[in-house]
């Protein structure tokens, strides 16, 4: 099936069906095999939707019990909408990475679905620092935070898929798959969806702090591109764990960075 014989809207159910598991669109149980190299572009948006809900939550909470509990539910939260996907992805691959001494023997550890103690440690570490870098901002701050963390973090993975190889089992796979390049005009697409994402955190700064919040930004990329390096030396390219993963410690990263350049942290 071509491209254009699908239009945007299923493009981005395609995108929201990845990384969530929110009933979004009609089910397509015979996608193209280009669904989701022409998806990503939508990857930001969905990220921003996590965010929404997971701010949302964040925001009612905070009057109620304070920015410790507040933070707390709006981590859960962004969990549920996903279905822990990505904490899985987490844990697999910190189980996979850290006890694995071969690419066969990690790729068979990431297809475990026991938990290691590397993967427990991951998802313990993954949610405490997360929650306690949006308890010391501002609840404005916060909720601003997580709707640039969910665009961005899922923005970073648009790289990963379009530049690495795939090291799973392609044949597999429940829905037809094969690697498409993506495209420039994509590119830019996700791009301008992860600028309006950042929108309403720009508006919470003064000057001042806008390169702090640049700098948060670029410190979660480079987390999650040392995350991607690892991952394509260790197993020859990335896996759906990986990706979990990469958007994990990207929102880790950007949320510790920012919490550290809040006048709250300091």
């Amino acid at each position: 099936m071509p491209d254009g014989s699908k239009m945007c809207p299923g493009r981005f159910f395609d995108a929201a069906r990845f990384l969530t598991i929110l009933p979004i669109g009609p089910s397509d149980d015979r996608p193209d095999s280009e669904w989701l190299a022409r998806s990503l572009k939508f990857f930001p948006a969905v990220g921003f939707l996590v965010g929404l809900v997971s701010a949302a939550v964040l925001l009612l909470a905070s009057p109620l019990w304070g920015p410790t509990i507040a933070a707390l539910l709006a981590v859960l939260a962004g969990s549920v909408v996903t279905g822990a996907l990505h904490e899985d992805g987490l844990a697999d691959t910190a189980d996979a990475f850290g006890g694995g001494w071969t690419p066969e023997q990690r790729t068979a550890i990431m297809k475990d679905s026991r938990i290691g103690t590397f993967g427990a440690l991951a998802l313990i570490f993954s949610v405490a620092l997360r929650v306690a870098a949006l308890a010391l901002m501002p609840p404005s701050m916060a909720a601003g935070a997580l709707l640039v963390s969910g665009a961005a973090s899922r923005a970073s993975l648009l790289p990963v898929i379009d530049r690495m190889n795939y090291a799973g089992d392609t044949s597999a796979m429940k829905v037809s798959y094969s690697h498409s390049p993506l495209r420039g005009s994509e590119y830019c697409f996700a791009g301008a969806t992860l600028a309006l994402a950042s929108a309403p955190l720009i508006a919470t700064f003064t000057p001042v702090f806008l390169l702090p919040l640049f700098g948060s930004a670029v410190c979660g990329a480079m987390i999650a591109a040392a995350l991607a390096l690892w991952s394509r030396r260790s197993i020859g390219g990335y896996t759906g764990d990986v990706l979990g993963a990469i958007v994990q410690t990207f929102e880790i990263s950007f949320l510790l960075a920012l919490a550290a350049s809040t006048p709250t942290a300091n």
